[in-house]
């Protein structure tokens, strides 16, 4: 059966059940029906044990990260542990273009799928709305007579859609009667820093702070004008006073899950919001959580920048691969991946290890790697991967959970629990905050991606300049970069050494509180494949199909 058969086929509880698995009042509960709930409460007492996920580098043959999560979670409900998973919610962005749902596999799904994986309780769109706000505002103040004298070609905040639409990249507004002409450029809504600061806002009145600290333009004397000065904060906040209640779903094996949020890792922070987290670790004694794409990307941003913002940190860290995946790191095509070949694997191997020794030499946290199996895995690569691992000191477990859901990460959730008495007393970061914002990219670029160094293009080394100017070096700093490499060229698989990051651009995000390095090819607005995952869906009698 196809993802969307198996969730369709799945009896759910009452949400009211789901939250009293974790003993939440049913007078916090706002319901969307019967299966999904906001949770009105941010009184934190975060105590529970921490699990981040995390992976390799991602790769066309699949790495199964949000499924093994799942997976992970119903396996400590079967243990009998009080758990709940806190993980991100899908943008329509890659749901219609080309991942066609985010919500897990086979019988290690989070439910109900396709509201999750469509507008859910509508955070995406009381963000984008709220973007766009602030954009009119922006637009208007400048053509009611320009009070603060904003420079129409020095304005730094743009507009966002919660699609792929590569169109909306570079266009033109204003002209004639409709106000000043200038260009603009969409950015999609999950890299919007309006969806940074939802995700690292403490409550509502830290987010009307955040968003009345955005820098959205300087004045023609070059000073910054703020989302503040325009009076804005108080009408965005309205938009965003639901949208920033976690909200509570289920696994189709019942346990409770925290949905919340849903910034890229690519080109954002790339982890669910810091109140889900935080209400997670209050209710339940373990949780489980996940940030995007490969280690290099989510897994850093997670521990360098939403760590110190919550004043949080994971007990443990499992790092999702597959046999076929690794494979495609080594060299190996599409048609190669299923038959069994150690050649390939040797030389795919080196991404699972530099990813594994990260979190234990930069972060020195506790790590264990989970297996992801496909039917096409044999023993002889499967003994190959715990043995490398074996020499760094790291078990590496086999995981089934798209077969068997929970049942078959049971061994997973046993080596982790191990894993919790190793402790995470010797945590630590890829920088200081004290260091400059250069010294914090390059820390990134070589200790984490392994590059030589990094390249500034003359536009960014002008917008460090003005970071250091306007005294934002104290920030931390999020890399925008492919998520297909531990360079920069999505070309480079493996565990490349040979290279130097580019950094084309370096953006203020004053309301979220971290910079942004955009490296290589990387935008900010995504577009659509050649056959997007929207196309291939079918809705018949109500009933959807083609969404995986």
């Amino acid at each position: 059966m196809t993802d969307i058969e198996i969730a369709h086929n799945a009896k759910l509880k009452n949400i009211i059940e789901i939250a009293k698995k974790l003993n939440i009042d049913e007078d916090k509960l706002e319901f969307f029906g019967k299966y999904k709930a906001k949770v009105n409460d941010f009184n934190f007492n975060p105590k529970a044990k921490l699990v981040l996920v995390t992976a390799i580098n991602p790769t066309s043959a699949g790495e199964g990260k949000t499924t093994v999560s799942i997976g992970l979670g119903d396996a400590f409900s079967l243990l009998d542990r009080k758990v709940c998973l806190a993980l991100r919610e899908p943008s329509l962005g890659p749901v219609f273009g080309l991942k066609g749902g985010a919500t897990g596999g086979g019988y290690s799904q989070i439910a109900p799928m396709e509201d999750i994986n469509l507008h859910f309780t509508g955070d995406f769109h009381a963000i984008t709305s709220a973007n766009n706000l602030l954009c009119a505002y922006i637009d208007n103040h400048i053509y009611q007579g320009n009070k603060l004298n904003i420079d129409e070609n020095r304005i730094v905040f743009n507009r966002c859609l919660d699609l792929n639409d590569r169109a909306l990249r570079d266009i033109v507004v204003g002209g004639g009667k409709n106000g000043v002409e200038r260009k603009e450029r969409f950015n999609i809504t999950a890299s919007s820093e309006l969806m940074a600061i939802l995700c690292l806002a403490s409550d509502i009145n830290d987010l009307k702070k955040r968003i009345g600290n955005i820098l959205v333009a300087y004045n023609k004397k070059g000073e910054p004008v703020y989302a503040k000065d325009l009076k804005a904060e108080e009408s965005m906040t309205i938009l965003l006073k639901e949208a920033i209640k976690p909200n509570l779903v289920q696994t189709l094996a019942g346990s409770p899950a925290l949905v919340h949020g849903g910034p890229f890792a690519n080109i954002a922070h790339g982890c669910n919001s810091i109140i889900a987290t935080k209400l997670a670790m209050t209710y339940a004694d373990i949780v489980v959580t996940e940030a995007g794409f490969g280690a290099d990307l989510g897994a850093e941003k997670f521990l360098d920048t939403k760590c110190r913002i919550a004043g949080i940190k994971p007990d443990v860290v499992v790092i999702v691969a597959t046999i076929r995946a690794l494979k495609m790191h080594g060299g190996a095509k599409k048609e190669e991946l299923g038959i069994p070949n150690l050649t390939y694997l040797k030389k795919g191997i080196p991404n699972l290890v530099k990813h594994v020794k990260n979190m234990i030499e930069v972060y020195h946290l506790p790590v264990v790697v989970a297996i992801n199996k496909f039917t096409t895995d044999t023993k002889e690569e499967l003994s190959f991967i715990e043995e490398e691992m074996a020499k760094i000191g790291v078990s590496a477990t086999l995981c089934d959970v798209w077969a068997k859901g929970g049942e078959g990460a049971k061994g997973l959730a046993k080596e982790v629990e191990k894993l919790f008495a190793v402790g995470n007393s010797n945590f630590d970061f890829a920088y200081k905050l004290t260091d400059s914002i250069e010294d914090k990219i390059e820390k990134i670029a070589t200790k984490i991606y392994g590059a030589k160094g990094v390249v500034y293009s003359e536009k960014a080394k002008k917008e460090l300049a003005e970071i250091e100017r306007l005294g934002y070096s104290n920030l931390p700093v999020v890399i925008a970069k492919t998520q297909y490499s531990l360079s920069d060229n999505k070309n480079l698989l493996g565990a490349p050494t040979n290279f130097y990051i580019n950094i084309n651009e370096v953006q203020i995000r004053a309301g979220a509180g971290f910079v942004v390095a955009i490296s290589g090819t990387t935008l900010l607005m995504p577009g659509l494949p050649k056959e997007p995952a929207g196309i291939k869906m079918r809705i018949d009698n109500g009933t959807i199909s083609g969404l995986f």
